[in-house]
């Protein structure tokens, strides 16, 4: 029943083919196939469902009282266990409804708590770290290939907009987020280039997510497939235009340098003072210091000014709607606002942290913060004890909280469950000393 092909070929060395488990053979396909569940339209239902689903096959009461799992995995079921609980009130307070519950359902499985059964799943189930690099390789690799096929239908005008998979429709969803999007003419620094989202609904979902594959697959141990892939992750960011994104991975290859070189215990100090520093020197407030990478990024895209003014008006009055149910949230989006004609878009829709606050209020946003620390820590005495890995994992959650300011976790979750599975992996390896060189 579960005879998946054989993967000899891609397999590294010390990891054989028929050594592995079917959570490493289920997963591995599943993100070589991702272009296949993209055309498909389903991605958004089936990532939580294999995810979900291999977790209750493997689970087992008796390793979990013997081993145990980390707090910081824990604490995403919290999360998730307070999401749908705020969701549950948001709903009784409005009158039950076939269509809110079904809803708040599918974004239970397929945002915070998908991340804790990427992220317990190797706890219970064989999954290793190289098998999940390998994976992700290349996936990356394929971006080059995507964005090919996307770049020719552009430039001989085939395809216009995109269209919906069938089996999409049959979802009861918004069917916007998931439409087989095609690349359309853009701007980059000035630059003509095709921006298009791949196999994401939004520009900066696939920034990230380029951000967070060029991190993994540095650990590629195959050369050739290792520059092949980072090479597919730079066509992935540029084809994005996401300015989060080209924030996000200078500063998150700054952090692994600085692991390497013994300098990130001094990193806040040495931050902080260059900080006070440039502000003497052109003498300008901290406030004034941080406006001028934004108004640069600004200038970026054609775009760009429009869009940063939209998300700051949304984010605005997504904290002002807070603010009437202070405690928790009101557990379910409410409003619309106008921005311009018709143009309406629903509160929450930008920054995690303001749409915590909507949806789940304050008992929400500490789980939230504390879950996302204890995880950050977790990585952080690993990768400062010499894990490699960790280093990255590391680099690689600080480049996802800072995203998280512009888009909700909630929604980016389910196209980051390669990140969140190989984190597992990562994490589960911390239980074992470090190998000695």
């Amino acid at each position: 029943m579960f005879n998946l092909p054989s993967i000899r070929p891609i397999l590294i060395k010390d990891v054989e083919a028929n050594d592995l488990s079917l959570s490493e053979r289920v997963i591995y396909w599943t993100i070589i196939l991702t272009p296949v569940w993209w055309l498909l339209g389903i991605q958004s239902l089936f990532y939580p469902l294999v995810m979900v689903s291999l977790l209750a096959i493997h689970f087992n009461w008796d390793r979990l009282v013997r081993e145990g799992i980390p707090i910081a995995i824990w604490a995403w079921l919290v999360m998730s266990i307070v999401m749908l609980w705020t969701a549950v009130l948001g709903i009784n307070a409005l009158g039950f409804s076939i269509l809110p519950v079904a809803a708040a359902v599918v974004t239970f499985f397929k945002s915070y708590f998908l991340i804790f059964a990427c992220l317990a799943l190797p706890f219970w189930s064989q999954v290793r770290t190289p098998v999940i690099t390998r994976a992700v390789a290349w996936m990356a690799s394929g971006y080059l290939v995507a964005i090919s096929v996307q770049v020719t239908l552009l430039a001989l005008k085939i395809g216009g907009s995109g269209f919906i998979p069938p089996l999409a429709r049959l979802i009861p969803a918004d069917k916007g987020s998931l439409r087989v999007d095609l690349a359309f003419p853009s701007s980059f620094f000035g630059l003509p280039v095709p921006r298009t989202v791949l196999y994401t609904p939004d520009p900066p979902i696939l920034g990230l997510c380029a951000v967070l594959c060029f991190l993994i697959c540095l650990h590629e141990s195959d050369l050739r497939l290792r520059y092949l892939a980072l090479l597919g992750c730079i066509g992935a960011l540029v084809v994005s235009a996401s300015r989060s994104a080209l924030l996000v991975l200078p500063f998150a290859l700054l952090i692994g340098l600085l692991f390497r070189s013994g300098l990130f215990r001094q990193l806040s100090l040495w931050l902080a003072s260059a900080t006070f520093l440039i502000c003497s020197m052109l003498s300008l407030t901290i406030g004034e210091l941080f406006d001028k990478p934004s108004e640069a990024l600004n200038k970026t895209r054609d775009n760009a000014v429009s869009s940063s003014i939209e998300r700051e008006l949304v984010v605005r009055k997504t904290l002002e709607a807070w603010q009437e149910s202070p405690l928790i949230g009101w557990g379910i989006i409410r409003d619309k606002i106008n921005l311009y004609e018709d143009n309406y878009i629903t509160l929450a829709s930008f920054s995690t942290y303001s749409a915590v606050l909507y949806l789940h209020g304050i008992v929400g946003f500490i789980v939230l913060i504390g879950a996302m620390a204890l995880t950050l820590w977790h990585v952080y005495r690993a990768a400062s004890r010499g894990r490699v890995e960790c280093e990255g994992a590391f680099a690689g959650l600080v480049a996802l909280y800072i995203a998280c300011n512009a888009t909700p976790l909630s929604w980016m979750a389910v196209y980051l469950w390669f990140f969140f599975v190989w984190l597992g992996t990562v994490i589960y390896d911390t239980r074992t000393p470090p190998a000695k060189l």
